[in-house]
């Protein structure tokens, strides 16, 4: 799991601005969902091509978010990302054919195809009955198109989005930046996201409490929610 945390510079920066550094003092949970990105085999199974490997690390911060949300009344929602394809043609060129290393393109097509091992969540999380899922085809669960995530949410009258998941800098980043743009109340749950680095896990906590939202970890998720 990553241990590092936003630097002292942007906190700074932050309550310069806005008198804060957190947004939320409280959320209520019956309007609110977590929406847990692309754990699944691809990104969590070791010698996934495209694995993660400190994804393995936030499953119990995950499951227990997910336990204390629905005992308070929100929801639990699961993404995994899956890409059809026919005659070696995926349904998202642009990545596959710039994005993914040549000599792993075909495996990661196969093994992200729809039903495939892959797109499966991954056996350590706990879902349970009530709980949403759903299958995306691009970074952003809530990119036009890309997933029913939106229309989910607007059904259930949800206001406040947990993103969790991997990576953080690429799913759970480009999902935050889409909600705030659509006026949801977004949280990044930094202890239950992964990326392949401090580096690139710092850079998003700190993108996202200056602009996007609040980052907060577990504990103080739950604080909030009680």
């Amino acid at each position: 799991m990553h241990k590092i945390g936003i630097s002292d510079e942007i906190i700074e920066r932050v309550t310069k601005r806005r008198g804060r550094v957190h947004l939320f003092d409280s959320i209520d949970a019956k309007k609110t969902a977590l929406i847990v990105i692309d754990m699944q085999n691809a990104f969590c199974k070791p010698g996934a091509p495209v694995e993660v490997p400190l994804s393995r690390d936030i499953v119990p911060n995950i499951n227990q978010l997910a336990d204390s949300l629905r005992k308070l009344g929100g929801d639990v929602v699961w993404i995994v990302s899956e890409f059809a394809h026919h005659g070696g043609v995926s349904e998202w060129e642009n990545f596959f054919n710039h994005i993914v290393a040549s000599e792993v393109r075909e495996r990661t097509m196969s093994y992200m195809e729809p039903g495939a091992e892959g797109s499966v969540l991954w056996h350590e999380l706990e879902e349970k009955e009530g709980d949403i899922s759903l299958v995306k085809n691009r970074y952003s669960c809530l990119a036009s198109s890309a997933s029913q995530l939106e229309r989910v949410l607007r059904s259930r009258g949800i206001e406040t989005l947990l993103i969790a998941g991997t990576k953080t800098n690429i799913c759970c980043e480009t999902t935050a930046r889409d909600a705030f743009d659509m006026d949801f109340k977004v949280v990044l749950v930094s202890d239950c996201c992964a990326a392949l680095s401090d580096r690139e896990h710092q850079a998003t906590m700190e993108s996202i409490i200056q602009q996007f939202g609040d980052v907060l970890n577990t504990a103080e998720v739950e604080e909030r929610l009680s």
